[in-house]
């Protein structure tokens, strides 16, 4: 699995991996046994070398977690302490050819780790499997604790998800990304619809669909295919939109912001070097095409 819970192939390899990992930490308490991470995934060695080591991070991480409920079991306090286990953001390894990083609204990226344990609450084993924001877990826990909520917070208690993990959970989600690209996306039912404002000079299309269930790595973009779920999610944006300028203390969309200021934070003012790049590894066609799209602006 990856870090939001996603399978991860080559399985076989990695539990082998892996497992003579767990044993060189437990051993000597050092991470010198690390699989080494390639610095350029040009075979498929190299792209095994990288999941291999992103993934022994993760195991080792997961043994870090172990050991800290040994201890509270060992003091007699486990099961008398609230643990949440969740984190900022996925990492795309290969999705939409990033690697190792977060550059995208969808779904790899989007998707964060979220495991409770609340004793008396919460059931071992079960998987809440509707979909919640991020914000809403600091209302979950208000309401859990009898402490009072904000209404000024825009997040959602899902308090009864706990006891419950079938209970109600929001019908979509909007997914933002302003510091690689300018992209919104909605998550609904078993879909994922990207819409890119600004591709942070990769090769994305204005509009992509994924079928999240049944391509959980994103590999066939489902957009020319089915028109019908893309007017589905392109109505469910322009609702959220809607919805949030009506509600918001300034006039000005955050997305047209950042387009207006020169496009994604971390690829601004670097075109010149990039295409200077591209064209120095033989790569000059890409260039081109850079440079037609978004002509003299972004350049450095």
């Amino acid at each position: 699995m990856d870090d939001a819970g996603n399978p991860r192939p080559p399985a076989g390899r990695l539990r082998h991996t892996l497992g003579g990992r767990r044993d060189t930490v437990q051993q000597s308490g050092r991470a010198a046994a690390v699989p080494p991470v390639a610095g350029d995934i040009r075979t498929l060695d190299d792209f095994g070398r990288w999941i291999d080591g992103y993934d022994t991070g993760i195991r080792y991480m997961d043994d870090a977690i172990g050991r800290i409920l040994d201890v509270l079991a060992g003091q007699g306090l486990l099961d008398e302490t609230i643990i949440i286990v969740t984190s900022d953001h996925g990492e795309n390894q290969g999705e939409l050819n990033i690697y190792g990083d977060h550059h995208t609204a969808d779904q790899i990226t989007s998707r964060v780790p979220m495991i409770i344990r609340w004793p008396g609450v919460t059931t071992p084993g079960s998987v809440d499997s509707r979909l919640h924001y991020q914000i809403d877990l600091l209302p979950t826990l208000a309401g859990m604790l009898k402490a009072p909520a904000s209404d000024r917070w825009d997040g959602e208690s899902y308090a009864a998800n706990l006891a419950t993990p079938d209970a109600a959970g929001r019908d979509f989600l909007v997914l933002s990304q302003m510091t690689w690209s300018c992209q919104r996306s909605v998550r609904w039912d078993n879909w994922i619809l990207i819409r890119t404002y600004h591709a942070g000079f990769k090769d994305f299309p204005p509009i992509m669909l994924f079928d999240v269930q049944a391509d959980p790595f994103e590999q066939r973009d489902l957009a020319g295919d089915r028109p019908e779920i893309v007017a589905i999610g392109l109505a469910l944006l322009e609702q959220w939109h809607a919805e949030q300028m009506a509600c918001s203390p300034s006039p000005a969309d955050p997305m047209q912001t950042v387009l207006r200021e020169g496009g994604p934070y971390h690829t601004r003012e670097l075109l010149g070097s990039y295409t200077a790049h591209l064209r120095a590894t033989g790569r000059g066609h890409h260039a081109d095409r850079l440079q037609a799209e978004y002509g003299a602006t972004n350049w450095k």
